[in-house]
């Protein structure tokens, strides 16, 4: 059974930095590749970066060159570094595995508990 474990939320001024972390299991994390989603307060779940099994990245608009993904397959654990947050990063951030058909992207299972980030102005 997969499990996805994702942790490192918490409060932070606007600003600052935050360093998630995604532990895997139950599947082959190396041959995966890997999202970090979020949801925050009456929106719906958004994909805001992808990791390849190679290490090639993608981030949404809204995250770009201020979030940085990255994994460690020995560890079986992704990470999402996020600076110079602002308060509409404001979120409950998720993690898993996802697989991209053209422009479609899909999550491979269910989402964990997931960790809060709270940005305040």
């Amino acid at each position: 059974q997969v499990q996805l474990v994702e942790s490192g939320g918490g409060l932070v001024q606007a600003g600052g930095s935050l360093r998630l972390s995604c532990a895997a299991s139950g599947m082959i994390f190396s041959s995966n590749a890997m999202g970090w989603y979020r949801q925050a307060p009456g929106k719906q779940r958004e994909l805001v970066a992808i990791i390849t099994p190679g290490g090639t990245t993608n981030y949404a608009d809204s995250v770009k060159g201020r979030f940085t993904i990255s994994r460690d397959n020995d560890k079986n654990t992704a990470y999402i570094q996020m600076n110079s947050l602002k308060p509409e990063d404001t979120a409950v951030y998720y993690c898993n595995a996802v697989v991209t058909t053209g422009r479609r992207t899909r999550y491979l299972y269910r989402f964990g508990q997931g960790t809060q980030v709270t940005v305040s102005s």
